[in-house]
Formats: structure tokens, C-alpha cells, sequence
């Protein structure tokens, strides 16, 4: 008896070391039916977090495996970059869509998984509809990925990464481009790279209710929470778009003596430094009723003039001791070579194609993620399922409605946009969220709507803010002050996670690592999301969305290929946000396993790298450097935007509508609904090789029909054809479009100061539920001090003392 209970003490302790070294989704099996970069970027996030990822694919392969963005063509039987990048560690397996016995593989394949992960584009997906899976495996949860969702007017709709960019008003809704030319949208594929992040966090933060449902993503939704920012309740708050024109960013991506430098100025204090760093301090104004976007504008030629006389690297080096935002203008051919990323190890070789790639968007310890393996070659796995034994999942019963993450608690000290948005969708998703901010330093986007401070409240009426932080609680804690960080301390002991975004520097001078946090709570999950990291030579410079983005190489392939790149001006944060999210639910899974606290590093810079990837990928492998072409893009030709005869509500004449013609068929249904003119029957342009040769003259001709017609009727024309096209919607209209009302993408949210408005919420339903997500407004600066002072034991009078002494309160001082 003794021997035998040593032995299952050894198998118990064998167990739990184990876990402690096992990724966090070891044993989580998920089935990819999907095509296309969101889905296989979904699962390779997944599979990087331990999950074992079985890619179903038909005979001819997917069609990641023949694509290369820069036209170069793969050879037989090899696979292009981009897939091997994607697919590292998953199995593959080929079935054929008319063979009833694949056709049940595939059912035996769902039936022993956890999840699965599907698009419409395969001839596999289309043997199956999300919903009938769930119905038939009820245990699953089946993550569906499509341009507007499952439901509602516009399911059936054709549409592209570049169509939808225009209807979610991300093309010209931050002002990028200039005035006398069209917008330009951000290139890269970025759209399907935050589809597939807020799948994998959908599908993360749906284990936590242990039963099957359908995760219904639409990539319109996640176009619109990266590539605006909440234009709709800046519009409905405030009277006023967030811009109205459009104008390059002073000084942004400027050309030095030798190269490219991004410069930036996000706050004012920015805005003086950058004055005295170019030798004009007197064009410091502090009491000037110009933004410091317009002052910046006024003096654009002599900061240009500045910055060409000067050396990129004495540049960054000056602006960085002003404490300026900077960054160099990176891409395909310098990006892995930049100093920082090479003491960091950003940057690793494939393990099986040897090119170079970005390692994972986050690091952690002691949790440990899965180190890519090599992609597999097409069906290396068909024979190993077809004779394996797959036992079905049990169906678990369900539990009583419960939101995913209800149970956790978070201290949230994020501020901006990047932090803000990951603990966000915590808090709509359940979790009790904790926002502390001091009255010396408020959370920056209360001070950044413009609102003047004479008027009552003023850092109540931010729309940002607002948008930003439903659900969560408010606390004002002064962490320079020695009872302000004892409150602080007292507080992480009942809280899961503790989550901050500022630059490293911040949290080391008040003492609050992650082994302080640990002596503290020992199984604390802290996220830091740094702007670079928490080493490096650049761990210490400010970070804002613009810096990030042209540090990855997002912003090199932003804008006219005649002039310097523009910064997507969006991106940096929300991309980090999402990628946070993930991190986090992995790391609270490991720790679900283990008991273990974990450190999370999410810096932005890495999750940018990751959805900038194709760069670094496509130059290391083909030696193709990837460059900006305004509004056209390697997914469709034509692609363009295209002038209507309409004034827009600005009294201009520049309302536009995106066409993009992604297959040879599309291209036949646009020549049909043009009714078939001369030029557009020539035999040459019936393949994409043949329209690229000639989209000068397409666009030309385009650009003619276009001009005598309003938005609406071309795109009723093309769309009922079945060709992708959009209006390059104003960002603040996002409200009039159909297909977000009948999902409940916007609901009403009544602010005690502001009002009522239309707030977004996420960018997916869940048959899970919750069937609202904004249950309480954005709290006022200290709402929640005496409540949340209160369960830690502190009276009343010394919760009037802490007012009294400037620890805790109410408004700015």
C-alpha cells in the first residue's frame, strides 16, 4: 500500500512539473477550416500558446501556400513564405471535398477537438456552416471569420481588406494624405491581422465558460476598433469630427541627410521640447488657441528644413533626450538589423525555410509559449489522422449564463489608448476592472478632447475616455506619495492581474517590479506593456501608436509611393491592445494550471512587428523589398479609390468609393455591370497579370465612369454584381450602416455628465452571450474611492484625510 501511494505521490509531483513547463494550451486540439491570412494567423497565435493546430486543407493546398505579396512565384511543390511563417508548428491534412469518406474524417477530426476556426474560401469550408458544426458538435466552440458577420443585410456581401478599410472610415477618417490627392488607406493587411488577434482572444476568453458555442467575427467590426478611434462618440459628444481635412502629421515621417526619421508630438510638453530641439523656442505659445497639430502645420517648412540638414541617428539621439517620441522609418531590409531588435532577439529564422521572422508579439515567465516548429508539407499528417483512434469529446453540461470573465479581478493602470483598450474588453467580457489614474495625472485621453478648461468638468467630457472605459471602476491614487503606494500595495493583494503601459522607468521608481508585486501576491498575473520592451537602448523612450508603427515597417508601406510615407496613426495602440489581450488570457490560463504568477511583456513594438511581418519574411526570402503604392496593393486589380460627382458635407468636392477586383471572376461581373465598354473587353485584362500590366488605363477609365455617378449608385451597381466596393465613409457615419446596426455594434450609453451616446462595443457575438456589453458608463475621476478604500478596511475619516492631503479626489490639481 505504501509503495503504491509513493508512486502516485511521484505521478502527481511528475504531473505538476509538467504543467509548470507546459505551454498554457497544451492539450487543446483545434481543427482550421479557414483560408486566407486572419484565420491562420488566429491559429498560429493559438498554436504559439501550446494548442495543437490540424490544418484541413483540399488537394490543391491552401492558397496561402502559392502567395507571395511581391509577385514572386513559388515553385513547385515549395511553400510561399508567408504560409511557412503562419502555419509553424500545425499539422496538415488533405481531404477531398467530394469523397463522403474525407468528408467524415473531418467530422471525426471536430468531434475529438476543442475548437474550430472557420472562413468561407476553401472548397473544405464550404462543405460545412458554422452553426451547422455547432449543432452537430455542441461541445466545440467554432470561431467563424467573415468580412461582415454571419447575420444581417449584408452577410452575403463581396468585400476585401481595402473595401472594408473604406466602410469603416479608417481610409480617410485620421486625415492621412493630403488635400489635393485621394486618402490612402494602411497598407500591410492589417485588417486580417486584427481579425485573426480578436478571434484567438474570442475563442481564449470563451474556455473560461467550459461549454460549446459560435464566436461570429466580423472583420468590418475589427477594421473599425483598429482603424478609428471612436469617431462615432467624439461626433455625438462633442458636435465635431475628430479631423475634417486631410494633412500630413508635423513632423512625422521626414527625410534627414541620410534617411528617413519619425518625429512626433503628442502632448503638448512634446510640442515645446520639439521647439527648443530645432532652435525656436520662441514659437512656444503656451496661452495659443491653436492645437499643437495647427502650430506644428504653421511652421511644417523650417522643422523640415531642420531635419534635412541633420543625420538621422543625431536626430533620434536629441530627440530622445528632449524626450520626444522617435523612431527610425523601418522595413523589409533594415528592420531586423536595428539595434534594438538585435539585443532583443526579435527576430529568428523559420525552422524549416531559414528565412527570416519575427518571434512571438509577447514574452513570459515562468509560463512558457511554444517555440515555432517547422510548417508542415502539404497532407504530412493525412495518414497519421486517417489511422488514428480520435475519441470524442464529451459535451459538458451547460452552466448557468455567466460572462467569460467574471471572477477576475484587475488593477488597470494603463492609460492612452494601447492599455486602456485590452482592459476594456476584460470588463465587457465580465471581469471587475479597477482604472487607477491621480489627480496630478489623469489618464491622458481625459485631457486630449479639447475641451477647454475654463468649462465645468472638463476631464469628464472626453469622449475617448468614455468610449474607452465602460464598466470599469474609477480610483485616484497619488503613487508619488508614500500612502498612496501602501493603498496601492493593499490593493494588488485582492486583485488577479495589475496591467500598466508606461515606459519602464515608471514602475522601477516607485519600487513595483514583478518580484515586489509577487512578495505581495504570489500569483499575480502582471502585464506590462512597454512601448519597446523592458530592455534594449530604446526601453526608455516614449511610445505612441505613430513611433511604433514606423519603428515595425507598417507606416513604409503607408501612403504615395512620391512621397514619405505616412503613419497609420491608429494601428500601433489598438494592434497592441488586442495582442495584450491574448498574452494575458494565456498567462491566466497557465496560471489556472499551475498556480503560478506570470510576467507578461506585451510591448507594442513586437506585436507590430508580428502584423508587419511579410515585410522582413518576403526580403529575406526572395530578396523583394515591398513598397507603398497609394492606394493599390498586391490583393486585387484594380484597387483604387475613385472621385463621385458628389460635394461632401464639408462643402468640398471629395467624396470617394473604394473599388477592388480580387478574382478573374470579380473582374467579369465589374465588365458586365459596366456594360461591357471596348476598353473593358480586351482579352488581356481576363487574368490579374494581364489588369496589372495595364491598371493605369483601368484606373483611368474607372475614374471617368465614377465621376458622373453618386457613391450610392455605384456601389449598388457593383455590389449587386458581386464585385467588392465601398463609400470611403466619413468615420462619424459609421452609425448609417446597416449591417452594424442589425448586429448591435454601437449601443446608447448614459453619462452622468456627458449624456447620452453611441458607444462601439466588440467585434464579435457570442451565442455564449452577454447580449449587452456597456452595462455601466466610463467612471468620473474617483467614483469609486470610498467604495473600493472602504473593502480595504480604510474609515471614513481617513479617507477624508487622504482627500485632505491630496492622495486620493475628485478633479485635476
Amino acid at each position: 500500500m505504501a509503495s503504491e501511494q509513493e508512486g502516485a505521490t511521484a505521478q502527481g509531483r511528475q504531473a505538476e512539473e509538467k504543467a509548470l513547463v507546459a505551454p498554457p494550451l497544451s492539450g487543446y486540439t483545434v481543427i482550421d477550416l479557414s483560408t486566407g491570412i486572419a484565420g491562420a494567423y488566429c491559429t498560429k497565435l493559438l498554436a504559439d500558446g501550446g494548442a495543437e493546430v490540424i490544418k484541413v486543407e483540399p488537394p490543391e493546398g491552401d492558397s496561402l501556400r502559392t502567395w507571395t505579396a511581391s509577385g514572386v512565384p513559388v515553385a513547385p511543390g515549395a511553400d510561399g513564405a508567408l504560409f511557412s511563417f503562419l502555419a509553424g508548428s500545425k499539422h496538415s491534412v488533405v481531404v477531398d471535398p467530394a469523397d463522403a469518406d474525407d468528408a467524415q474524417l473531418v467530422n471525426r477530426l471536430l468531434a475529438a477537438a476543442d475548437a474550430v476556426v472557420w472562413s468561407a474560401g476553401s472548397a473544405v469550408a464550404e462543405l460545412f456552416t458554422p452553426h451547422g458544426i455547432l449543432h452537430r458538435h455542441p461541445h466545440l466552440v467554432v470561431a467563424s471569420i467573415t468580412p461582415f458577420g454571419l447575420d444581417g443585410p449584408w452577410r452575403h456581401r463581396a468585400a476585401t481588406e481595402f473595401t472594408l478599410q473604406a466602410w469603416s472610415g479608417g481610409i480617410i477618417g485620421l486625415g492621412r494624405g493630403v488635400a489635393d490627392r485621394a486618402p490612402v488607406f494602411v497598407g500591410g493587411q492589417v485588417g486580417e491581422y486584427l481579425a485573426g488577434a480578436y478571434t484567438s482572444a474570442a475563442m481564449l476568453a470563451a474556455r473560461n465558460l467550459h461549454c460549446g458555442q459560435l464566436i461570429d467575427l466580423s472583420m468590418l467590426e475589427t477594421q473599425i476598433l483598429g482603424l478609428t478611434y471612436y469617431p462615432v462618440t467624439y461626433f455625438e459628444m462633442l458636435g465635431r469630427p475628430w479631423r475634417d481635412t486631410r494633412r500630413p502629421t508635423v513632423p512625422g515621417v521626414a527625410a534627414a541627410q541620410d534617411g528617413l526619421v519619425d518625429l512626433g508630438c503628442g502632448t503638448a510638453q512634446q510640442w515645446f521640447d520639439l521647439c527648443a530641439m530645432v532652435g525656436h523656442p520662441e514659437w512656444i505659445d503656451e496661452n495659443s488657441a491653436l492645437t499643437i497639430t495647427e502650430q506644428a502645420n504653421i511652421h511644417a517648412d523650417e522643422i523640415y528644413e531642420w531635419v534635412r540638414g541633420n543625420p538621422a541617428d543625431e536626430i533620434r539621439e536629441l530627440a530622445t533626450a528632449f524626450r520626444i517620441p522617435n523612431a527610425p522609418v523601418a522595413n523589409g531590409a533594415n528592420v531586423a538589423a536595428l539595434d534594438h531588435f538585435q539585443e532583443r532577439g526579435s527576430f529568428m529564422r523559420n525552422p524549416r525555410d531559414g528565412f527570416q521572422q519575427p518571434r512571438h508579439p509577447y514574452r513570459m515567465k515562468p509560463a512558457q509559449l511554444q517555440e515555432p516548429g517547422p510548417p508542415p508539407r502539404l497532407g504530412e499528417h493525412t495518414a497519421l489522422y486517417r489511422a488514428t483512434e480520435l475519441p470524442a469529446r464529451r459535451t459538458p453540461d451547460r452552466p448557468a449564463q455567466q460572462l467569460p470573465l467574471q471572477g477576475i479581478r484587475v488593477l488597470d493602470m494603463t492609460t492612452f489608448w494601447a492599455g486602456p483598450s485590452c482592459t476594456h474588453f476584460l470588463a465587457m467580457l465580465g471581469a471587475e476592472v479597477i482604472h487607477v489614474e491621480s489627480t496630478r495625472r489623469p489618464d491622458g485621453t481625459r485631457l486630449i478632447a479639447g475641451i477647454p478648461a475654463t468649462e465645468e468638468q472638463w476631464w469628464e467630457k472626453s469622449p475617448i475616455f468614455a468610449a474607452l472605459n465602460t464598466n470599469k471602476k474609477g480610483l485616484t491614487l497619488d503613487l508619488q506619495s508614500p500612502r498612496g503606494r501602501e493603498l496601492l500595495h493593499r490593493l494588488i493583494a485582492t486583485c488577479d492581474v495589475v496591467a500598466e503601459n508606461f515606459t519602464p522607468r515608471v514602475l522601477d521608481s516607485i519600487g513595483l517590479d514583478f518580484a515586489a508585486i509577487q512578495r505581495i501576491r504570489s500569483d499575480a498575473v502582471v502585464l506590462r506593456m512597454p512601448g519597446f520592451g523592458l530592455d534594449g537602448p530604446w526601453r526608455d523612450n516614449p511610445a505612441f501608436a505613430y513611433v511604433i508603427e514606423s519603428a515595425s515597417g507598417l507606416s513604409w508601406l503607408t501612403g504615395y509611393p512620391d512621397r514619405t510615407p505616412f503613419e497609420p496613426y491608429s494601428v500601433g495602440d489598438s494592434n497592441a491592445g488586442v495582442h495584450a489581450l491574448n498574452a494575458l488570457l494565456l498567462a491566466l490560463e497557465h496560471r489556472r494550471r499551475t498556480g503560478q504568477g506570470v510576467l507578461v511583456e506585451a510591448a507594442m513594438v513586437d506585436a507590430a512587428l508580428n502584423i508587419a511581418a511579410e515585410q522582413v519574411i518576403e526580403y529575406s526570402a526572395y530578396g523583394a523589398l515591398l513598397q507603398r503604392a497609394g492606394n493599390r496593393g498586391p490583393t486585387a486589380t484594380p484597387q483604387n479609390l475613385y472621385r463621385t460627382n458628389e460635394i461632401d458635407e464639408f462643402g468640398r468636392l471629395d467624396s470617394w468609393v473604394a473599388i477592388a477586383v480580387a478574382t478573374d471572376q470579380q473582374w467579369g461581373q465589374l465588365r458586365d455591370a459596366l456594360g461591357s465598354p471596348p476598353w473593358a473587353v480586351d482579352p488581356t485584362l481576363t487574368t490579374a497579370a494581364g489588369r496589372r500590366a495595364h491598371q493605369d488605363s483601368i484606373d483611368e477609365h474607372l475614374a471617368a465612369w465614377c465621376a458622373d455617378r453618386t457613391a450610392e449608385q455605384i456601389v449598388t451597381v457593383l455590389w449587386d454584381a458581386g464585385v467588392p466596393v465601398a463609400k470611403v465613409l466619413q468615420p462619424h457615419r459609421q452609425t448609417e450602416i446597416a449591417q452594424l446596426f442589425s448586429r448591435g455594434f454601437f449601443e446608447t450609453v448614459d453619462h452622468p455628465v456627458c449624456g447620452t451616446a453611441r458607444l462601439s462595443t466588440v467585434p464579435m457575438r457570442m451565442s455564449g452571450g452577454p447580449c449587452r456589453f456597456h452595462t455601466q458608463p466610463a467612471p468620473l475621476l474617483g467614483q469609486h474611492n470610498h467604495e473600493l478604500l472602504a473593502e480595504l478596511g480604510v474609515t471614513d475619516a481617513e479617507i477624508a484625510e487622504l482627500e485632505a492631503d491630496g492622495v486620493i479626489g475628485c478633479s485635476p490639481g
